[in-house]
This record gives C-alpha cells, structure tokens and sequence, in this order.
C-alpha cells in the first residue's frame, strides 16, 4: 500500500514517463500568481499545469507556494523559466520539470541539460529542499530520485534552431520539444502561425524531432485545433491559461444570458 506522501507524488513521479511513453497529456498555463487556480485545476484532473514564469509576475515565494499547491493537489507542475539560471529554484521547490524557452543552439540545449540533471549534468546540490523531502532523502537517493522525474522540455521558437535542429534533438536528456509557433511567427516576420513559412519551420522541426524520437508539445487555443497537431504526431498540449479558460467560460455564461433576457 502507498503511504500518504507516496500517493500525492505520484502523479508527478509517472509524468515523466507518461510523456516519454506517447501518451496524449493536456494541461494550461497558469498566469496569475496564488495557489487556488492550481487547486481547481488538480481537481478538474488536467494532466499537469505549466507555471509561466517567463511571461507572468511570478516570483520565487510564489512559485514555492503554488508547488506545494500542486503537490497536495495531486497534478503535476512544470514551470516555465526565464533563464537557464531559474532552474534549479524551480527544481529544488519540487517542481516535477521545466521548460526552457530559446533553445536555439546545441549549447543552449546542452546548458539546459546541465542545469537540470546531476549525474548527467551539473545541478547543484542540496537535499534540505522540498524536492529532497526536507533532508527525508540522502544524497543518493535525492539524487537517482530527482534525476529519474524530473522533465526537462526544450522550446523551439527561433529561426537559428532551424540549422542546428538535428543536433539539437539528439542531444541527452531533453525529454521533449515545445513548438513556440507564436514567437516563430513574430521572428520570421509573419501574422499566422499557418503562414507558409512558419509551416516550413514547423515541419523541419517535427522531423528532426520526430527523428530523435523525442515528444512533442504545442500550445492551442482549444481542443479545435487538436487534431491536426496530433496527425504531426504531437502528443503534449498546453490549452490556453487559466486565464483565458476563465474568459472562455465567463464569455459563454454572458452570451448565454444575454440571449436568454433579450
């Protein structure tokens, strides 16, 4: 039987391998800084949530306080950096991976890896954090465990990752590519995200990804666009944010209203 602590974890402790297995993985952007929308969320059983600390006012005690808020909610919580250096904050308050935007180098890639994997890189090390369990955990322990569940996803999202894409994707301990198709389209110099162009770079980007036998994930809107992305073979979506989920649904109440008081 699992105890208590097992339980909760496990969701974040499997995702890992759920999205290295192909399975089909939905989750949001959470923007607003709190713990109450995670809760919510958790409880709505998303597969996992995406704290945007690369576009939204989240600072560290926040994101510690929303982590613990996906543990004891039993979702899994990615954050969404703004660095390379914003890594190990993110990891050491538990956050079960993250995503690294402007990977657009091997270097870059490389840098991400390091930042995220002890043996295989060169995260520093303390177990006196929540992902060590507050010292619960040896060293070796904390380790091999933090090292097996934590996801790292790559954001590609510029032009100049199209030339070093193969190399890119085959580099160890990226477990999956995000296809930032708005950041692409602003840098190519497009206004859709289905302009010829960004098609191109999206297609080279899928099949060398798709090479290296890595999974892919991609943003939506909503589910509309869902299978076309999934005929790309992409098996990870991040739908809206929180925020836009609330508009959504706030503007669909008001309509609704609005035609049944006409």
């Amino acid at each position: 039987m699992l105890t208590r602590q097992e339980h909760m974890q496990n969701k974040a402790s499997t995702f890992r391998a759920r999205l290295s297995a192909g399975q089909a993985l939905l989750g949001t952007f959470v923007k607003t800084p709190g713990v109450q929308a995670i809760e919510v969320l958790g409880d709505a059983s998303l597969d996992f949530v995406v704290i945007d600390a690369e576009h939204a006012p989240w600072d560290r005690n926040a994101i510690d306080l929303a982590l613990l808020a996906a543990r004891a909610s039993d979702i899994p919580a990615l954050v969404r950096v703004e660095r390379v250096e914003d890594i190990l904050t993110a990891l050491d308050c538990g956050a079960t991976g993250v995503m690294v935007p402007h990977v657009s180098s091997v270097q870059a890639a490389q840098a991400a890896v390091n930042a995220c994997r002890y043996r295989t890189g060169r995260r520093g090390f303390t177990n006196s954090s929540r992902a060590g369990g507050y010292g619960r955990l040896g060293l070796t322990a904390h380790v091999d465990e933090n090292d097996a569940r934590t996801s790292l996803i790559a954001m590609l999202e510029d032009p100049e990752a199209l030339d070093a894409i193969d190399a890119i994707a085959a580099v160890e301990g990226i477990d999956a590519f995000f296809l930032g198709r708005g950041d692409l389209t602003v840098a190519l110099g497009e206004s859709a995200t289905d302009a010829p162009a960004v098609r191109a770079a999206i297609a080279r980007f899928v099949s060398a990804v798709t090479a290296a036998k890595k999974p892919l994930c991609a943003f939506v809107n909503s589910s509309a666009e869902i299978p076309a992305l999934r005929a790309l073979g992409i098996n990870m979506f991040i739908m809206s944010s929180e925020q836009g989920l609330l508009r959504l649904a706030a503007t669909a109440e008001i309509h609704q209203f609005r035609a049944l008081t006409a």
